[in-house]
């Protein structure tokens, strides 16, 4: 598999769902800048928040690894977590983890490869590491944790997830 690096929402909601590791069981390890474990892990701690503990669990067990960003001129407005993402995707030749439309226009831009959180759960279906009820159970996990998905794109995933099911049978 390619080198990732993700923003900080994919971490937040997989780790919120209890579902962190399909990103250590489908990528081995995840790379992310210092801006990410800070946005992540420190404000999340402030804020009392679970899945900040469990993100700083996956960079102690060491297969989250946190990498400090050269950073470079991107053709778009983005926060200081995405241009660290997208910089330092760039700087490894990696595929980026990111779900922010901006963001994945400006990783285009840059010949970068976006990836969102969907393409982690179809990646894992695809891959047997879960099955149908546990990708629906787990998208809609994340959708009541106000993980934003429009309702036509909600659809479509739905589609996607049942052609690769029916795929396989």
């Amino acid at each position: 598999m390619s080198r990732i690096v993700s923003n900080a929402t994919p971490l937040i909601f997989l780790a919120k769902v209890g579902k962190l590791e399909l990103l250590k069981t489908i990528f081995k390890e995840v790379f992310i800048p210092e801006e990410v474990k800070f946005e992540v892990v420190e404000k999340g701690k402030r804020l009392d928040k679970k899945d900040a503990y469990i993100v700083e669990k996956a960079i102690i067990d060491g297969w989250i690894k946190v990498l400090r960003a050269e950073i470079i001129e991107i053709p778009v407005k983005l926060d200081p977590g995405e241009v660290a993402v997208i910089s330092l995707a760039k700087s490894l030749n990696a595929e980026v983890l990111i779900d922010e439309v901006s963001a994945r226009t400006a990783a285009r831009l840059l010949d970068l490869k976006p990836r969102g959180t969907i393409f982690v759960l179809l990646k894992a279906l695809k891959e047997k590491v879960i099955d149908m009820d546990e990708f629906l159970e787990i998208l809609n996990q994340m959708i009541g944790y106000n993980f934003r998905l429009k309702e036509e794109v909600y659809i479509e995933v739905i589609r996607e997830a049942r052609r690769i099911v029916d795929s396989k049978e």
